[in-house]
């Protein structure tokens, strides 16, 4: 079993049995209920545009991002930190690709 760095996230791998649309209310839950308010405000806007039209291997990988520390997602997402190699995939490009000023004005 993968270790994360998430306490409090109680689904320790991703269900494949789960209903999509039940899965992208929970991952949007998630994005937007992190405990930083930071992390709320990148990973909800994130979720807002892009869990709607993401690949069950896309949202796979989200699910896993999800599961790491607030902080290093964040500096993650605003490059003050690289991801570690196995986060360097499309999801993480779509992450970055928000323009977060817009939204926070």
């Amino acid at each position: 079993m993968a270790q994360f760095n998430t306490p409090g996230f109680t689904e320790d791998r991703v269900d494949n049995t789960e209903n999509m649309e039940v899965r992208r209310k929970r991952l949007k839950f998630r994005s937007w209920h992190r405990g930083i308010k930071e992390a709320d405000i990148l990973l909800g806007s994130f979720a807002d545009k892009f869990l709607a039209d993401m690949t069950e291997e896309q949202l796979d990988k989200y699910e896993n991002i999800l599961r790491e520390a607030d902080s290093d997602i964040v500096a993650w997402i605003t490059n003050d930190r690289p991801p570690p190699d196995k986060y360097k995939n499309d999801v993480m490009g779509m992450l970055k690709s928000i323009d977060y000023i817009k939204i926070l004005k």
